[in-house]
């Protein structure tokens, strides 16, 4: 990898040059903002940053020049460019560094520059064994995303503002999931003559099973399995959707007509791979029924952003990760009760994230009271 040049002794030198400022490490709150701010920044110019994170493991007390920690600051400080930011990730537990300014080409070439130069520092100022206790891990963003499906999730660690907002939150989002229960098994109580029936008009008009199963990324980038009553017919060519999914989200897509009206909608219409009966469940939102089973076992919500097809999430934009980062799926959401295929893919992240930065056990339940109203409406 090249670092501003492309010699291994120009990238050292400007990685780690001798500072002639006095500089100071941030606490964890002012550390946390920074995160944040690089992680904007990137979304924006597409430049990379690196976050080092580096732990005393079990020895953080009293040693050869003081504690550990202390050490660890003091010698990062000393040995990094006045354009990184060091500060504490957690309190008196864990300290990071943010490299900023990176030309990544070769990411193993620019861990090894750094990785040698921070051991070669730290063995010169701790003892044999406090050294050997150090752990160290780095964390490049943006992380890599690919249509991998095996469940792994996002890096957290490059989100430590998330997880301390999710923390201040926690009494509201027990009312959430205690909402999100109640609502989805009086969903499924209420609605089960309906589930049966509409399980038989699926069974007895074409081949298959009653329910479709797919691969979602949910909160964080989990994936999990994803219900929908079918309303296709098997072994259809999946590569029409992922093409005008690509297209939609690099807003190359246009408005094509659908039911008859004027209003163009984002979204494949006249689509051959589904049944009579998909029509109809489409139409009116009823193959959507059997996603209170998501909500019921905890992978969505009721209400949140629609969960994302991993090979949509291979074609974000960096900036638009964030709507299945900042908070969990959901069935119904400002989208779908603002427009929903009316509106251009990037206006939806938008609202979603509007939705994550506001939420509100109130606001979810203004959501919930005006989808029925959205959903005749896109029925007709």
């Amino acid at each position: 990898m090249t670092l501003l040049d492309s010699t291994d002794e120009t990238i050292t030198r400007s990685l780690f040059s001798e500072l002639t400022v006095e500089r100071s490490a941030l606490g964890e709150d002012a550390f946390g903002r920074m995160i944040v701010v690089e992680r904007k920044r990137t979304e924006r110019s597409g430049k990379p940053f690196l976050l080092m994170l580096l732990e005393a493991g079990n020895h953080q007390g009293s040693g050869k020049n003081g504690k550990p920690l202390d050490t660890m600051v003091s010698t990062l400080l000393s040995s990094t460019r006045e354009t990184d930011v060091v500060g504490w990730y957690k309190e008196w537990t864990t300290v990071g560094v943010i490299f900023t300014g990176l030309l990544v080409d070769d990411k193993h070439s620019i861990l090894n520059t750094i990785l040698t130069r921070v051991s070669t520092a730290l063995r010169d100022k701790l003892t044999f064994e406090q050294f050997n206790q150090v752990s160290i891990s780095f964390h490049f963003f943006p992380d890599h995303w690919d249509e991998d499906t095996s469940g792994r999730p996002s890096n957290r660690a490059l989100y430590p503002d998330l997880s301390r907002r999710d923390d201040q939150r926690r009494p509201l989002l027990g009312i959430k999931r205690v909402m999100d229960i109640i609502g989805s098994l009086l969903a499924l109580i209420i609605c089960a003559p309906l589930l049966a029936t509409i399980a038989l008009a699926i069974k007895v008009s074409s081949k298959g099973p009653v329910f479709f199963k797919q691969k979602r990324v949910g909160h964080y980038g989990k994936v999990f399995t994803f219900l929908k009553f079918r309303s296709m017919h098997l072994n259809n060519d999946p590569s029409v959707h992922r093409e005008y999914v690509a297209n939609l989200i690099a807003g190359r897509a246009v408005r094509l007509p659908s039911n008859g009206n004027g209003d163009g909608v984002y979204k494949l219409t006249n689509d051959k791979r589904i049944t009579q009966v998909g029509k109809f469940l489409r139409r009116s939102s009823l193959d959507e029924l059997p996603q209170f089973l998501n909500v019921l076992k905890g992978d969505m919500s009721l209400v949140g952003p629609r969960p994302a097809i991993p090979y949509e999430v291979a074609s974000y934009q960096t900036w638009h990760r964030r709507r299945i980062l900042e908070v969990k799926p959901g069935i119904t959401g400002l989208w779908q009760v603002n427009g929903r295929n009316r509106i251009e893919f990037d206006e939806m992240v938008r609202l979603d994230l509007q939705y994550a930065k506001g939420w509100s056990p109130w606001l979810d339940i203004k959501i919930l009271l005006r989808t029925p109203r959205a959903v005749l409406r896109g029925a007709h």
